[in-house]
């Protein structure tokens, strides 16, 4: 295991050389700076387990690098070092959440303690961890032998997230869960591909204890009641959002909302043209595409073009409710465009209802699998997850959210799918007609291990629409994504490892529904 590094800056590190040495041989690796400028520098492109801060520094002081280093790595435990016991001065680094702080003039003995006592904790706390999940392996193992209804599985697979989130250093019990995760995805492939057509016949009667809110439904159960309560309400899609992302929005909108979590199930396949749709008109696809049949006929073309009416299919969901309501929708992509929304945000509030879509993360999955060096920036879904909240801690998004926190409104927060990290391949045939999409698959006669998808011969029973005789739909399992026979190593190597949605799968349809007030 490589030595604990520290980060020590003080404008007279050169007369505190022998407290560096003593770290040095108790088995540290202390890197010393004179400046907060070179100190920030460091945690931006250097990992450290603790941070040693004079406070007292020409040019950029102590206050000043704490709250820049908060900023870059709020988990960072900084210990600040001080000449001056003034009572103000405390206050504000303990603002900014430092570990501990310690009096001038100090002693190797002193400093070497506190950082024990720092790096022991989270040691013990990773340890904790380690040992409730392996504990909690037997339990988890027994659950999924069993029979499970949908609230059954919000449970676990929350469980799951959870340690996903929570375990750190210790690859080997990481292992284990990647490897219970895969067993619970099974699973839950097996228990969608029973259940999901009864979901279906039964959608016209109120959701209950036997099947989840479904994407059709979000609006109707979410977002309506809260309209009737009289505050202007905005409504936010995060495109491709999974919920171990949410969590990482959450620990930084926490201070600023009470927030209420809820959950629903996104609709099959589980991509855009079909489950965010499906949100905004309060339908299912098939529906849909009866109502509708010149826009999802366009859309056969390109899929993309069937997102095109969503502030139609809301305006068409309010007045089929009796809902009057003064209605804005938005779609962000670009980030200049989220600049400009974040700059103006105070105007949601004067409408009833404003509806925004964020295509942010879902452009992001999709440039994990593009691009070589964000693969290498997140290799894995906690790298994934990081990268996700870096972003989100300097966007327009946090911004706006800042901003709607000091107004009477109400935020509810979903997503239309989340995605997967799609690491095996599974052959499929088809003609020249059929969809591209990795991880759903609708054409004629279309054929792949049965083992690995969900084959859908009667499309009307799943919602579906339907393109005459013969047209079938696959939803991949578990992580597996669809590959053709022809030139099939070149795209099994090309697509492996890459984030991909459509399929059935927990971090697929298992979506957060967040309702947030403001704390002010």
């Amino acid at each position: 295991m490589p030595n604990p590094r520290i980060l020590w800056a003080d404008d007279e590190i050169d007369l505190l050389q022998p407290h560096v040495l003593f770290l040095e041989s108790k088995g540290y690796d202390v890197t010393s700076v004179s400046n907060g400028s070179d100190a920030i520098d460091q945690v931006r492109t250097e990992r450290f387990e603790v941070v040693l801060l004079d406070e007292q520094m020409p040019g950029m002081g102590g206050l000043e690098t704490l709250a820049e280093i908060n900023r870059l790595n709020p988990e960072m435990p900084v210990v600040m070092i001080t000449k001056s016991e003034e009572e103000r001065i405390m206050e504000e680094a303990l603002g900014y959440r430092i570990s501990d702080y310690l009096t001038k003039p100090v002693n190797p003995s002193q400093v070497l303690l506190t950082c024990k006592r720092i790096l022991d904790r989270s040691r013990l706390r990773n340890e904790k961890v380690s040992q409730s999940y392996l504990q909690s392996f037997a339990e988890i193992s027994s659950t999924l032998g069993g029979t499970l209804d949908h609230e059954d599985w919000i449970k676990l697979y929350l469980e799951l997230v959870r340690y996903d989130v929570e375990l750190e250093g210790d690859d080997g019990v990481r292992q284990i869960l990647q490897d219970q995760f895969r067993e619970a995805n099974r699973a839950f492939g097996k228990y969608i591909e029973d259940n999901y057509p009864h979901w279906i016949k039964n959608i016209d009667a109120s959701p209950n204890g036997s099947r989840p809110i479904l994407s059709n439904e979000v609006v109707a159960t979410h977002v309506l009641p809260e309209l009737n309560k009289g505050k202007p309400v905005i409504f936010f899609v995060i495109d491709c959002m999974r919920y171990d992302q949410w969590l990482a929005f959450e620990s930084v909108l926490y201070p600023l909302f009470d927030i209420e979590q809820h959950f629903h199930f996104s609709l099959l396949p589980t991509s855009t043209p079909y489950s965010r749709n499906a949100i905004f008109s309060g339908l299912l696809p098939a529906e849909l595409a009866r109502k509708y049949p010149r826009i999802w006929q366009e859309g056969e073309e390109d899929e993309h073009s069937r997102n095109r009416n969503e502030e139609e299919f809301l305006q068409a969901l309010l007045e089929r409710h009796r809902v009057s309501a003064r209605l804005r929708y938005e779609k962000i992509i670009a980030t200049s465009d989220g600049r400009e929304f974040a700059q103006h945000v105070n105007e949601l509030t004067s409408n009833d209802l404003s509806a925004i879509v964020i295509n942010f993360v879902d452009i992001l999955a999709h440039s994990r699998s593009d691009s070589a060096v964000l693969k290498e920036l997140a290799p894995d879904e906690r790298a994934y997850r990081a990268l996700t909240k870096t972003w989100f801690e300097h966007s327009w998004l946090l911004q706006a959210f800042q901003d709607l926190a000091k107004t009477d409104c109400t935020i509810v927060i979903t997503s239309d799918h989340g995605a997967v990290r799609s690491l095996r391949a599974t052959k499929v045939i088809g003609d020249r007609q059929t969809s591209t999409a990795l991880r759903y698959k609708y054409g004629r006669n279309l054929k792949c291990d049965s083992k690995h998808a969900i084959f859908i011969k009667d499309p009307e029973k799943y919602g579906l629409p339907s393109a005459g005789m013969n047209q079938n739909y696959m939803v991949a399992k578990e992580d597996y994504y669809f590959v053709y026979p022809t030139n099939y190593n070149q795209y099994l190597n090309k697509y492996r490892d890459t984030m991909q949605h459509g399929g059935a799968s927990l971090e697929e349809m298992i979506l957060p529904v967040l309702v947030l007030n403001p704390k002010g």
